[in-house]
């Protein structure tokens, strides 16, 4: 079994050893991640000490973690939830066609109903189910699953579809954007130098060569050296991110701009977000549960000479956006709504910037409220789109 997992590893370009394979073999035998009872394995326990063996560099664990799930999917349900769900209610045999009348035809149920009627589903289930509209599985219009359809349900297991479920019952470890990312194009870079304000300050260590000249024509040819302080970009940058779940599509070109941001801005300070901005961010997206920054505290923390600038594809289920407790990840007291409005009022110079086609915009009714919410100040991660947003937020 190793053996193959080793395979998968290196076919997801990891750079995986034998003699790392070996260290992973000697420490099972070793008991480091044996069975809990006589009979079950944990699967967390292993996946942990395969990324110690394994992985020499933490920005690959996302690239593991894939990888990792890619070969033993199926085998073990990751979950905070504490009702534990059979493998193969899960285990998507057919993929379901509807029609677009059928798709209309589904309704989705409100917050509190969805809530309720999934406790009822946990209790009263017993087996599995395909392609249904009421029991918890796959490739049905059932709102309790995945691999089928329906307008705002709850995604358990298996990869998102229509991008708007409601809840989302798994763990992910997202990673953190990789700032040194080499940019595909060097236009980021300048649409992004729009913003720049550059000013004099701090010690004087660069020649003011034309001051120089002049006092040194003054002084009868005897050399008179003239100092400036050096010119500094001077423009405040507060970047917000959304990472994981939908981002995922977009991240190469999340990156560019990351990197390009860091780059050209001296004073940049970055948080993330996942889907919606709520009452804590994180900077480090494996620590983002141990090392929470109050929203809060942000914005006490920072004045208004900060530019804002939200960067996140807006696609999510509404109920993320209007309702308490309808974060995909815990029960928030507030909703999303608030902390945008709070974090837009703070900083009277801010932008949305949204990886996806403009042409879907139109189509979601959550980039919708987010257009809203952000005063229409939303743009396409696109050229014209970046330059559009530095010459608002210059203004």
């Amino acid at each position: 079994m190793l053996i193959d997992f080793f395979y998968t590893l290196r076919a997801a370009k990891l750079p995986v050893s034998v003699k790392e394979l070996l260290t992973l073999l000697e420490a099972l035998e070793k008991g480091l991640a044996g069975p809990r009872s006589e009979d079950a394995w944990s699967l967390d326990d292993f996946y942990f000490l395969a990324r110690t063996c394994l992985v020499k560099d933490e920005k690959l664990f996302d690239k593991f973690d894939q990888a990792f799930s890619a070969y033993f999917k199926g085998m073990e349900l990751l979950t905070d939830w504490k009702k534990e769900l059979p493998e193969d209610w899960l285990k998507q045999v057919l993929e379901r066609e509807l029609s677009p009348e059928e798709k209309a035809a589904i309704e989705a149920m409100g917050w509190d109903e969805l809530m309720e009627t999934l406790k009822q589903r946990l209790e009263e289930q017993k087996e599995r189910h395909e392609g249904g509209s009421k029991w918890i599985g796959t490739g049905g219009t059932s709102p309790f699953g995945h691999g089928g359809y329906n307008p705002a349900g709850i995604r358990i297991g298996g990869p998102g579809k229509s991008r708007s479920a409601v809840k989302v019952w798994e763990q992910r470890a997202y990673r953190d954007y990789d700032d040194t990312q080499e940019l595909g194009t060097r236009n980021i870079k300048v649409a992004l130098r729009r913003l720049r304000k550059f000013a004099r300050d701090g010690n004087e260590l660069e020649l003011d060569l034309p001051n120089t000249i002049r006092a040194t024509a003054a002084n009868a040819g005897y050399l008179d050296i003239k100092m400036i302080p050096e010119r500094h970009n001077n423009v405040k940058v507060l970047l917000l991110m959304d990472v994981g779940g939908t981002m995922d599509d977009h991240i190469q070109r999340v990156e560019e701009l990351f990197s390009a941001t860091k780059s050209e801005f001296k004073h940049l300070e970055f948080y993330y977000f996942h889907n919606c901005v709520y009452d804590y961010m994180w900077k480090n997206n494996k620590r983002r549960y141990a090392e929470k920054f109050p929203t809060w505290d942000i914005i006490r923390k920072y004045n208004k000479d900060y530019k804002l600038i939200f960067v996140g594809d807006a696609t999510m289920s509404p109920y993320e956006i209007l309702q308490p407790g309808g974060s995909v990840e815990y029960n928030n007291e507030e909703p999303g709504a608030e902390w945008i409005k709070r974090l837009t009022n703070a900083f009277p110079k801010h932008a949305w910037i949204n990886p996806e086609p403009q042409g879907v915009w139109q189509y979601r009714q959550s980039i919708s409220l987010i257009q809203q919410l952000v005063g229409d100040r939303m743009f396409p991660l696109s050229l014209k789109g970046l330059e559009d947003t530095m010459r608002l937020l210059s203004k």
